[in-house]
């Protein structure tokens, strides 16, 4: 299994604060964004660390080389910002017909837990899993996707920024996939607003059809950084 860490973007609702850095490089507790991803993937037991780079590429590249702790780097370029999926796709090559876990270099958990979180797809063998999180204030639901599952965990549907989120589950960009989700990329459709692929629809493709995709309470506390809330809100889990 590899480690797929996608730090492409750009960061435009950030572009007072980045002053022309990558966004994956804002430091956050005195580290930039990405390390915390890093430590994430370095601390399971993945053979190696794919990293998706676009806007501003090398100043990933000239900080972290090919090895990070105990792991070895590869990196994807992705040429245009079309999106998560469009980054996935990229990266095929690279993945080389393992399965992986996804993560997102622009993320920060309290209490990630993504050793487990792979145990558990290697257990239980769903086609993926999707880490996910129990939130009191669901309109914080509406920055990334709702799902709604079963009582044992079974997602039947995700739903990407819903307007009216219908319980208190908050999904992650961090998921295990079977390799073969890859196969999916060419049926999602584009999001009707954003104009790219969306990953929530490219695992819904895959329900639809009918596999196996299963939630996991990954961590206690989440945030992406794609504003200046977001920010104040990652710096505040290490007060």
């Amino acid at each position: 299994m590899k480690a797929l860490i996608l730090a492409a973007g750009r960061g435009k609702r950030l572009e007072d604060v980045l002053l022309k850095r990558n966004k994956c490089m804002l430091r956050i507790n005195g580290r930039p964004v990405i390390e915390h991803s890093l430590d994430y993937a370095a601390s399971t037991d993945v053979d190696e660390i794919v990293i998706v780079v676009g806007y501003r590429a090398e100043e990933i590249i000239n900080t972290y080389g090919n090895r990070y702790k105990n792991k070895n780097i590869k990196y994807v370029v992705q040429q245009e910002q079309r999106g998560l999926v469009h980054a996935i796709e990229c990266a095929q090559e690279m993945l080389d017909g393992d399965d992986f876990l996804l993560l997102l270099g622009d993320e920060i958990m309290v209490n990630p837990r993504h050793q487990e979180l792979i145990d558990e797809f290697r257990n239980s063998r769903p086609f993926a899993i999707c880490g996910v999180l129990k939130v009191e204030n669901r309109n914080l639901i509406k920055r990334t996707y709702s799902i709604l599952q079963n009582e044992s965990n079974v997602i039947y549907r995700l739903i990407e920024k819903p307007r009216n989120p219908l319980n208190h589950f908050m999904g992650t960009g961090d998921c295990v996939f079977r390799n073969e989700i890859l196969s999916y990329i060419e049926y999602t459709p584009i999001h009707h607003e954003r104009k790219e692929k969306e990953l929530p629809d490219l695992i819904q493709c895959a329900i639809d059809d009918g596999n196996i995709v299963k939630s996991f309470l990954i961590c206690d506390k989440y945030t992406n950084i794609n504003t200046p809330e977001d920010i104040e809100i990652a710096k505040s889990f290490f007060e």
